[in-house]
């Protein structure tokens, strides 16, 4: 279109910028703001090319603009901001002009853009505040159009000149003639516009004179500000034609100031048009002075003595003022060299010109103080640009009783003298850097009056004028007009903010100052800039103090802060203004938050580069950086410390500790120490910018998230500096690193909408894997925000007020402080949208962050479960316990989730719908996994209170809402796939709840609403099914099974007699969906009937199955009816058929699983159907048969050893070991049997494991635990744990032979031997016959231990290869629990020495203590108890073997004795032998005997022991699924195992169901251990006729006889004859 049609396609681009400016659209957004600025730049590039048409476009916008009729303080600023967005986009336009534009457009351009341009120079209403902008903009606008169109322009002038000259007095209109001030001027323009005025001054009217006089002095400036050299060029080539018209008009002017005033008035263009004459100039400075230029001699004299006070007249005085600063002013564009008169006329003139400005005693005024502070500004300047090292008048504008006046005129002037530097010999600013001091103290005390509101000196009358617009006009301060002192204050504030923006350097320099000072002196100056920012009601001192703040963070300014110790300053002061600024952000003090968040951007970006530099530039003092993060973490929100932060505080937190800081060595050490103390401001400033970036996340602003999320990168940048030095992790730094960086790419993403970019950022919170004090403070933060919003909402509106006015929203009093997204106002507007929306988005984020504070929380004290291996009062808190998946109900978390549960139900009358719609999509669809077992269990606790004591429904229309949003919850949840859901899925058990939410909706009836919500719940328990392996289950089976139960009952069939067919057709639905859910339950399920019938199992699992297949097979021939009917009467009901014929098929999968799955009772009721008369019958017979076989089913089941062949399934799930060496169930059984049974199972785990070759594993995890949870290695295996019995069953069943071999012989002789018959054993003194001697009992006593002991050390050939296994089991697991509970000061540092040094000596020590004290030295005590003698030893022989066996603990203990006093004597024998016993413990623990190699005399297992194991499973089976669910490692075991023995135990059935008719056996003790310690001691197990007997398998025990001996079964049926 633009090749083709180009006038068509301007006028569409001119179109689109009319149709979005303010006035037509409305207050602007980001959106709009950027396309307006798109459409801006779109016209400046096309009026290149089609410049006619974009300005008459243009000047036909701003003529309908200015027409438009406006009501109300909104629009009128609309229409403003319309004016500006237009004049500037001509100004811009008229800038790029072509060279080659026609005549005719100059026509055009005057004849319509002129008038409208002079609408606003001249009709701008003066009590309109934006009226200043507005003629500043048009002034520039008319500024370009006269650069390239001055013809037009000048005629316009000249023409209004001509008129002017026959107007009468009374109707003189001299505006025309004004716009002489706006025009660019150069030498040739000037040197026509004096002829012209020159030509006509004399016949125009004293108003007109006026007008051209005051014009002209304004347009000679803009010659000489726009065309510096072209004047300067004038004072090296005089230019004759230039002073005669100069030279003229002086005359004409000097014959019109007739009068004192008249002089006053002309005397400022007159000392201008003698500058235009040098060589007039240079022949006054003589003696002898031309006739002719007699008079300006004469002016020159006046304007000396008026100067001087002696004028007569103080109108003169301060018009000599004036004109002698335009003197000074003009000749600082004229090179010294050039022309050194005017300067000494300058210098005649100065000295009095200062005395009179800049006297404090008699401040200058002339009534209008804008013009006088201008005035003394540009006397200021031009006295520094002449004499930049004569600067007395610097002290007295410094001086701190000067008038504030003064205060503001240094600054501006200074502010000047920096951004206006134009010519080479102007001088710079560095000359004065020598008053920074007094610069910083002036910045300091106005900041204390500005902010404080109390002034000392008259205020500055800041009235708008046209020489002050840009200072003064555009501040539009909130605050009372009268007012005036801390008004002027602001303003002077404000002009010292833009000069330390303008050259920090100024206020920076500390010349002949230390380190400290420097630093003290930055500190004081950043931090009472960080202070303007959030200051509400000085909106432009904030942004310019931003500004500021974002220059003194470049680096050359960062470097002056303090040069002496630059990274540690840095660290101190930058921090400390992050920490201030976002903990304003945090508590939403700010305006505009959403621009501060790019200002703090742009802050970090400047960070970096500084971090950067440093990081290139010294490596070896980089580690500074470190020293203020590393290792110092802080604590989360509640701890945080908390600052006032007002500017003392900062000003001392910036400044503490820089006395010791005077070199980098030292900072290092200090900083370094410091580190142990209080957290840095460092770590806390991070920690703060975090909490600020989180909780933008949840702004309504779509653009305030995507600058946060933008934010993110530089701190991963930032981190990333950080450890390139250090060479560290950055998750040291940054532990979230990984996600800020997802962060940081997504904002780089065009957003689809503010709900995706919303759904994203949840994703992304979920993703967050560690717990920091800014995230967790966050969180905090935004719940503590939350909770208030949701008051609010839940009370909205209290009360109704007039006129139907509600009160203010929320979220309208964030948007006057523009996007603070601050829930903290004391109402709501819940039809504001962003209000509700902000609730919502603060929701999702409290649902997705949740997680890791919940992990926070739990990781401060990280439990693990701590099996119960010792007396119920000794055991340490278990996971289950501990870690309690619904958490602890104080916890802001839980307090979070019982709000948001009682939110699925609100009610309220306005916005209850959205509420319950988004807290059901949020927690189903956003929630963190982490709170998965939170979210279940509380779901759980409140489902069970719509219940009754007699578990009785409560039906109230609440708790059925509830029950329905809780449905659609947890479908939402499982059938969404979240990143790390399966790891939490399976923490808690859900089938408490699901079974009482299909209570509950049993007895909802079958009303329209009823069967719907039955519907979704059989949706719910099939998508559940598909997430089984996810799931925790802790009695899977029998909870499937309940659930058949009641989900068959909800299908109808037939039954079904609804009239409606819309009905109808919702009941076929909860048919189909209640059979995809039997079909989901069936798969893999062994019927289990309820317990307790009376009923054999298998009979009753036979009744059971017939039940359900019955069911079925009248569904199937329901199905089969319908469709017959259906295809008679065709039509409409061809949907229903489609519904049957897939109701048939999940019937048809239900029978295949049902008989899948219990082939052993079912088979005998379905296998008749297959002979069936009905053809139909036969055929879904086949159909069924068909699918179990394809489904793999194990007909093996029939088998007549099934059920032997399920216990031995059962023993190899026990004794199954993971990847990791890991017992799973066993480990399981280990953590919840009780006490009392803690001896049989000792026995059923040593023998099942024994016989699997796995003992070596079971004895390591039994023994890692022990040790793991002992207090120390005195208390090791000392408590009645089942570690220790089965320690102590090892013992007695594998060394019993070894014992009889080794004491036997020893105990007769000391027994028998006619050497000890009468020989005394007894050593305390107390218990000692009057005929035995002390000395000689020892003696006896020494001699029998020395030769046990010497026995006991010499026999380690002899030793069990079974317990020479436990041996080294204990050792290795002693070994590894030392390592692992090596304590954080060894490991820091780095005693490694210290470690392993110990481990031998107290590893092996436990192996001996435990050796000695649950296998020797019992049976040395009690010979007669453990089978090694016949009958008792006589007393004495029972006191010395109980004296000697103390005497060898001690030696196996490695401990002397100290406590009782008649044992001290043995201690020299006891500590002697330490080295032997040592040397004996490590030959039998120090090798482990390969599985090969020991001969498993367990090997045979009796029936007892099976029937034991299945007894102990079964009865604890809820409590081994909740143990596995709370502790298992998904990825490493998974929940297979225990499906497994699920299943197992189902179709075992309970245990008083025996495989044999003598089901009393049950009640019977089985733990009796005799038959496998006879087998043992005689070595049955080595003769080969009992292995080949036991091959033959034709006995099998149960139970055991009246004597408690085992009774074995002969099967003779299997002995071939």
């Amino acid at each position: 279109m633009a090749a083709h049609r180009p006038v068509e396609w301007v006028q569409a681009v001119v179109s689109r910028f009319d149709e979005q400016l303010p006035i037509k659209t409305g207050q602007q957004n980001t959106h709009t703001k950027v396309s307006t600025e798109h459409n801006k730049e779109c016209l400046i590039n096309i009026s290149k090319y089609k410049f006619s048409l974009v300005i008459s476009g243009l000047t036909t916008i701003l003529k309908n603009v200015n027409n438009m009729r406006i009501f109300g303080e909104a629009a009128e600023k609309n229409l403003y901001l319309s004016q500006l967005i237009i004049l500037d986009t001509l100004e811009k336009c008229l800038a790029g002009q072509p060279k080659d534009t026609m005549r005719l457009d100059e026509t055009m351009l005057v004849k319509q853009l002129l008038p409208e341009i002079c609408h606003f120079l001249h009709t701008c209403r003066e009590g309109n505040q934006h009226a200043a902008e507005l003629r500043n903009s048009a002034s520039g606008v008319l500024f370009s159009l006269s650069c390239n169109n001055f013809n037009a322009v000048f005629s316009r002038i000249s023409t209004r000149l001509q008129e002017l000259t026959v107007c009468s007095e009374d109707n003189i209109d001299v505006h025309d003639i004004e716009l002489l001030q706006y025009i660019n001027v150069d030498c040739a323009k000037l040197k026509r516009l004096l002829k012209e005025t020159a030509f006509k001054f004399k016949a125009l009217k004293k108003v007109a004179q006026l007008a051209v006089i005051n014009s002209l002095e304004k347009a000679f400036w803009n010659w000489v500000e726009n065309y510096p050299d072209e004047f300067t060029k004038l004072y090296q080539i005089p230019q004759t034609d230039m002073a005669e018209c100069a030279e003229k008009l002086f005359d004409l002017v000097d014959g019109f100031a007739e009068s004192t005033k008249r002089k006053a008035a002309v005397w400022p263009l007159q000392i201008i048009l003698l500058i235009l004459c040098p060589e007039i100039i240079q022949d006054i400075s003589k003696d002898v002075v031309d006739e002719n230029n007699m008079n300006k001699k004469l002016f020159l004299d006046s304007l000396r003595k008026a100067l001087a006070g002696h004028g007569g007249s103080r109108q003169l005085t301060e018009s000599a003022a004036i004109a002698c600063v335009k003197l000074c002013k003009a000749s600082t564009y004229i090179n010294w060299e050039d022309n050194s008169v005017i300067f000494l006329l300058v210098q005649s003139m100065v000295v009095d010109l200062k005395n009179l400005l800049f006297n404090p005693s008699k401040p200058f005024s002339r009534g209008s103080q804008p013009a006088d502070v201008d005035l003394m500004i540009d006397c200021l300047v031009s006295c520094f640009r002449i004499s930049p090292h004569n600067n007395q008048h610097f002290k007295i504008c410094l001086a701190q009783n000067s008038p504030s006046t003064f205060h503001y005129v240094l600054v501006n002037s200074l502010h000047r003298i920096i951004t206006n530097s134009a010519l080479d010999w102007w001088p710079k600013i560095d000359a004065v850097y020598c008053h920074s001091v007094e610069l910083r103290n002036m910045f300091g005390e106005t900041l204390h009056k500005a902010v404080q509101g109390c002034g000392t000196h008259p205020a500055i009358r800041m009235a708008p004028s046209l020489t002050f617009k840009e200072k003064v006009t555009s501040l539009k301060f909130k605050e009372k007009p009268t007012d005036l002192e801390t008004r002027s204050y602001k303003y002077l504030l404000l002009s010292m903010v833009k000069l330390i923006h303008a050259d920090p350097k100024l206020l920076l320099c500390n010349p002949r100052k230390q380190g400290p000072e420097t630093q003290g002196s930055t500190a004081e100056l950043i931090t009472g800039l960080v202070q303007l920012v959030p200051q509400s009601h000085m909106p432009e001192i904030a942004q310019e103090a931003m500004e500021a703040l974002l220059v003194l963070h470049q680096l050359d300014s960062i470097d002056l802060w303090n040069p002496d110790a630059p990274v540690e300053t840095f660290w101190e002061i930058s921090s400390q203004m992050l920490f201030y600024i976002c903990k304003k952000l945090t508590s939403h003090q700010m305006l505009s938050s959403t621009e501060i968040l790019k200002w703090l951007r742009e802050i970090l970006i400047c960070r970096n580069k500084f971090l950067l530099k440093n990081k290139q530039a010294d490596r070896s003092s980089c580690h500074l950086l470190f020293l203020y993060g590393v290792g110092c973490d802080v604590p989360a929100s509640g701890n945080t410390t908390q600052m006032s932060m007002d500017h003392e505080e900062i000003l001392r937190t910036c400044t503490s500790g820089t006395s010791l800081r005077k070199g980098k060595g030292n900072s290092s050490m200090d900083s370094a120490a410091g580190c142990s103390g209080t957290p840095p401001i460092c770590r806390q400033a991070q920690t703060k910018l975090e909490v600020a970036l989180y909780m933008f996340l949840w702004s309504p602003d779509t653009e305030a998230v995507l600058v946060a999320m933008s934010c993110f990168r530089h701190l991963c940048e930032e981190a990333d500096i950080r450890c390139g030095v250090d060479e560290v992790s950055v998750h040291n730094f940054l532990p979230n690193y990984n996600t800020f960086m997802e962060f940081a790419s997504v904002s780089n993403m065009m957003s689809t909408g503010r709900a995706a970019l919303q759904k994203r950022v949840m994703a992304l919170l979920r993703r967050i894997e560690h717990p920091t004090a800014g995230n967790t403070e966050a969180w905090e933060d935004t719940h503590a925000k939350w909770e208030q919003a949701t008051k609010l909402i839940l009370n909205y509106p209290k009360a109704k007020m007039e006129d139907g006015q509600a009160t203010e929203s929320l979220h309208k009093t964030i948007v006057k402080r523009r996007m603070s997204h601050v829930s903290g106002g004391g109402s709501i507007d819940l039809s504001d949208t962003d209000s509700l929306q902000e609730w919502i988005n603060m929701t999702g984020f409290l649902c997705a962050l949740g997680g890791v504070c919940l992990q926070q929380r739990s990781s401060s004290g990280l439990a693990t479960y701590s099996p119960p291996m010792g007396p119920v009062s000794e055991r340490k808190g278990s996971m289950i316990s501990v870690m309690s998946s619904e958490g602890n109900p104080d916890t802001p978390v839980s307090k979070f989730m019982d709000r948001l549960l009682s939110l699925m139900v609100c009610n309220h009358e306005k916005v209850g719908l959205q509420i319950r719609t988004n807290v059901k999509d949020l927690v189903g669809l956003e929630l963190s996994p982490a709170l998965y077992p939170m979210l279940f269990n509380k779901l759980k606790n409140t489902i069970s209170k719509f219940f009754d004591s007699q578990g009785q429904v409560l039906l109230t229309d609440t708790n059925t809402q509830f029950v329905e949003q809780t449905i659609a919850i947890m479908k939402n949840l499982l059938d969404n796939h979240t990143e790390g859901s399966s790891e939490h899925l399976g923490q808690a058990s859900i089938e408490t709840m699901m079974l009482n939410l299909v209570r509950y909706v049993r007895v909802l009836g079958n009303m329209v609403h009823a069967i719907q919500i039955k519907t979704k719940l059989c949706q719910l328990v099939e998508v559940m099914m598909a997430r089984r392996d996810d799931l925790s289950f802790c009695q899977e089976m029998k909870f499937r099974n309940k659930m058949v139960e009641y989900l068959t009952d909800w299908v109808m069939g037939t039954s079904n007699q609804a009239a409606d067919d819309d009905v109808k057709c919702l009941t076929r639905d909860l048919d189909q969906a209640s059979m995809e859910a039997v079909v989901s339950l069936l798969a893999g399920l062994p019927l289990q009937p309820e317990e307790g019938d009376g009923v054999e199992l298998m009979e009753a699992k036979s009744q059971l199955f017939l039940k359900y297949f019955t069911l079925f097979m009248n569904l199937l021939n329901d199905c089969s009816e319908v469709e017959d009917e259906n295809a008679q009467t065709g039509g409409r009901k061809r949907g229903m058929s489609r519904r049957l014929a897939s109701l048939r098929h999940c019937t048809v999968l239900a029978m295949s699983n049902l008989l899948n799955a219990n082939v052993d009772s079912g088979l005998m009721h379905s296998i008749g159907l297959g002979y069936h008369k009905d053809l139909q019958t036969r055929a879904t017979f086949m159909e069924v048969l068909t699918k179990i076989l394809q489904q793999g089913t194990e007909f093996d089941t029939l088998a007549e050893t099934v059920l032997a062949d399920r216990f031995e399934r059962l023993v190899e799930l026990v004794t199954m070991m993971g990847d990791q060496g890991e017992l799973p169930i066993a480990m399981a059984l280990a953590n919840v049997v009780p006490c009392s049974q803690w001896d049989e199972l000792a026995r059923v785990l040593v023998t099942l494991f024994d016989s699997r070759h796995l003992l070596y594993q079971l004895l390591w995890n039994m023994f890692s635990k022990e040790v793991e949870l002992a207090d120390s290695m005195q208390t090791l295996f000392r408590g009645n744990s089942l570690a220790s019995k089965i320690m102590t069953f090892c013992f007695k069943v594998y060394g019993a032979t070894y014992l009889q071999k080794l004491l036997d012989p020893l105990l007769r002789i000391v027994i028998t031997s006619s050497d000890w018959q009468h020989v005394s054993f007894e050593v305390d003194p107390t218990r000692l016959e009057p005929s035995e001697s002390l000395e000689e009992n020892q003696r006896n006593l020494l001699q029998m231990t020395e030769k046990f002991f010497h026995a006991i050390i010499s026999s380690s050939s002899e030793f069990p290869p079974q317990l020479r296994s436990v041996c080294h089991c204990l050792y290795q697991a002693t070994c590894h629990s030392l390592l692992t509970k090596a304590t954080v000061k060894e490991k820091k540092e780095n005693k490694k020495s210290v470690v392993s040094q110990r481990f031998p000596q107290n590893s092996i020590g436990a192996v001996g203590s435990a050796m000695f004290l649950r296998f020797i030295n019992p049976a040395i005590v009690s010979p007669y108890e453990a089978g090694i003698l016949d009958k008792k030893p006589p007393p004495r022989i029972e006191r010395g073997l109980k004296l000697m066996s103390k005497i060898l603990q001690s030696i196996a203990n490695h401990v002397l004795f100290t406590k009782e006093e008649h044992m001290r004597p043995f201690n020299d024998f006891v500590k002697s032998n330490f080295d032997l016993a040592r040397r004996f413990f490590l030959d039998i623990a120090s090798d482990c005997p390969t599985s090969d190699t020991v001969n498993h005399s367990l090997s045979f297992i009796s029936d007892g022991n099976v029937l034991a194991l299945h007894r102990l499973l079964w009865n604890n089976q809820e409590k081994i699924g909740q143990y596995l669910s709370s502790n298992r490692d998904h990825k490493a075991v998974g929940r297979r195992p225990f499906d497994k023995m699920a299943t197992l135990l189902a179709y075992l059935g309970p245990p008083e169901h025996k495989p044999v008719a003598d089901t009393h056996w049950s009640s019977l003790n089985l733990t009796s251990s005799k038959f496998e310690e006879f087998m043992t001691r005689h070595q049955v197990h080595e003769k080969e006729e009992f292995k080949a007997l036991k091959t033959l398998s034709i006995f099998y025990q149960a139970g055991t006889s009246k004597a408690g001996n085992p009774i074995f079964y002969y099967v003779a049926r299997r002995v071939s004859l």
